[in-house]
């Protein structure tokens, strides 16, 4: 297919600097692929001349996809990559000796500093979110002190950000936001260096530019340095799609884009190959409600479809089953597959009731990239705790304490804990009866196994009286289990571990006694969640550069979807990006109930709708 006339002017853009704004379904990628094309075979420029940037290596790997037809064997020379894998071959091709620290060494590591500095009372998750976004934004340890002058637990911070990086240092260590920090100081404090990448990669594209962040966008800047005739820089992106603030994306980086770069070329792509009139309709209505945005057209030459569905239920269990019958019309009577339907919600939590009525349906589903609701970790594990207090004389109960055994965190190690087997094993008992007399040789640790048994024994004798939604409450307070299971987090959307934690507990409240409770939520464990066949069930934010003939965004409610935590603007973007995902069909969904209490439909619903609002 050949470009239409807008792609083909961007595609055509030779040198300087230049904007492409690109609806969703405007075929921005084939565009980037083209234009690096018409560089090579048009205009002569050496594929090692050309770097390309994005932020995913599944977006960089379909990026090479996408070029191979374009180039043949010339695309294996062009440079595309993430942006942290790009710092990386950067740093090590100067000569920069250092190790990766990441994921669970991390987390040692930054809670060993916070020991040392005797930091109490501040989550681990909070203090590496707030160091990352320092970095992310820029602001050194002195700039972080002077911004939170007088703010005891942010100087507390400030303390353990030094320490961290210090320690790092030392020992050679880069964790993944010092990849950028590193590259970003090598280029703009030494001429020599950036001279060499800005000779070296003359022409520059980067995708997803409404996703950079304040450091990010400096490195770019760095590698564009300079004069170089017949030089350019290419960004891709849409305002209208910046979803990432909780990792410090600034929207502001596309928005501004002429103001930052004097004399810049603008394309806008606004002509969308993947979805209907009818859907284009409301997304369109939709976003026009923000004031900070680039004012383009959504446009299409699809053939008309249907109106877009507005479904609502009484409560979740409703719109669950609303989305039942839905579904299984499409699919029974009109021709299309499961796997054709993705649902599509703002946060975690929203999978819970979608699963259990999927299941008691035979809807076959699965979750993108993620886990099922009871199969989730800090779901497990209460669960867990539930099967050691309900039946601790039995080989579930066996399983279940060694996985709770270290949750929260009471340093029984695996040779204590190979003890306590040989002890169980030698006296014929199972675990539960094994730990009650149980002696480490430690006495910390026999004092910690001590306790456990104090708090868990009194609940194993009245297991047939409790109700587990009550149990599932004391084992958060007594456990202080909810500090514990965001101690450990990354920057995420929401606080989709609480939620998950709230859901589970709303999700007991049907039952009277835990052992009924425990064989409900096995049923789905033994269930597998990743049927390829089956309805795609992911958030808002793993959906972003996925399209589907049908979609079905559930959860429009005022809280949900927008979100009482986030900026109202961005919360209609995320909005956006959920309904541009549908080919075909599109339904929205509320329910006028949700989390067991009065909902109100959201007013996102009736913006996309058209729906005039009181003044």
């Amino acid at each position: 297919m050949k470009l239409n006339k807008e792609q083909e002017l961007a595609a055509s853009f030779l040198e300087g600097t230049a904007a492409v704004i690109a609806v969703p379904g405007s075929g921005k990628t084939r565009t980037m692929m083209e234009r690096i094309g018409k560089l090579v075979i048009e205009h002569g420029v050496a594929p090692e001349n050309i770097l390309g940037l994005t932020f995913t290596r599944n977006a960089a790997e379909e990026m090479r996809q996408r070029l191979i037809p374009v180039l043949g064997n010339q695309a294996s020379r062009v440079t595309l990559s993430t942006i942290h894998s790009f710092c990386h071959y950067l740093l090590r091709s100067e000569g920069r000796i250092f190790e990766i620290l990441s994921g669970r060494d991390q987390l040692v590591f930054i809670r060993n500093v916070m020991r040392d500095l005797k930091v109490k009372n501040l989550s681990l998750g909070m203090v590496m979110q707030e160091i990352s976004l320092a970095k992310n934004n820029l602001i050194s340890v002195e700039e972080f002190r002077a911004l939170y002058d007088g703010d005891k637990t942010m100087l507390k911070v400030a303390d353990v950000y030094e320490r961290y990086d210090l320690e790092k240092e030392k020992k050679y260590l880069y964790d993944f936001d010092d990849l950028l920090v590193r590259a970003y100081r090598l280029l703009s404090e030494n001429p020599s260096i950036r001279e060499k990448y800005t000779e070296r990669y003359l022409h520059l594209l980067i995708d997803e530019y409404q996703d950079t962040n304040p450091l990010q966008l400096e490195i770019l800047k760095a590698l564009m340095a300079g004069s170089n005739n017949g030089s350019s820089f290419f960004a891709v992106g849409d305002d209208w799609q910046s979803i990432y603030s909780f990792v410090s994306a600034s929207v502001r980086n596309i928005i501004n884009f002429e103001q930052m770069f004097p004399g810049s070329r603008i394309f806008i792509l606004n002509r969308n190959y993947r979805s209907t009139p009818q859907i284009l309709r409301v997304c369109q209505n939709l976003i026009e409600h923000n004031e900070r945005k680039i004012q383009k057209t959504l446009m299409t030459k699809n053939p008309g479809g249907e109106e877009v569905v507005v479904l609502e239920g009484s409560s979740e269990e409703g719109e669950a089953l609303n989305l039942v019958n839905e579904i299984q019309e499409l699919v029974w009577n009109r021709g299309f597959q499961y796997k054709d339907i993705a649902v599509l919600y703002r946060a975690n939590f929203q999978s819970r009731v979608l699963e259990e009525s999927f299941s008691q349906h035979k809807i076959p589903y699965r979750i993108e990239n993620g886990l099922g609701f009871y199969n989730r970790p800090e779901v497990k594990k209460l669960l867990d705790y539930l099967r050691v207090i309900s039946d601790p004389k039995s080989d579930a109960g066996d399983e279940a304490l060694l996985s709770i055994l270290n949750v929260p965190v009471r340093y029984i190690g695996r040779k204590v804990v190979t003890q306590l087997e040989e002890e169980a094993a030698g006296k014929g008992v199972h675990l539960y009866e094994a730990l009650k007399s149980f002696r480490p040789d430690t006495p910390f640790i026999r004092k910690n196994v001590r306790e456990f048994v104090s708090f868990l024994d009194p609940l194993t004798q009245l297991a047939n009286t409790l109700h587990p939604a009550e149990v599932i409450n004391l084992l958060r307070n007594s456990l202080d289990y909810d500090r514990y299971v965001t101690d450990e987090d990354i920057p995420t959307p929401d606080d989709s571990k609480i939620q998950n934690l709230n859901q589970l507990q709303l999700a007991a409240t049907r039952f009277s006694g835990i052992k009924a409770f425990l064989e409900y939520t096995e049923t789905f464990q033994d269930e597998s969640t990743n049927d390829e066949e089956g309805v795609s069930l992911m958030t808002i934010h793993k959906a972003k550069g996925l399209e589907f003939p049908v979609v079905f965004v559930v959860g429009l409610v005022e809280g949900i979807l927008p979100s009482k935590k986030g900026d109202i603007e961005e919360e209609r973007r995320i909005c956006f990006v959920a309904m541009s995902r549908a080919m075909k069909l599109l339904f929205l969904s509320w329910s006028h109930t949700y989390l067991g209490q009065p909902a109100k439909k959201s007013i996102f619903l009736d913006e996309a709708m058209g729906v005039k609002q009181d003044p």
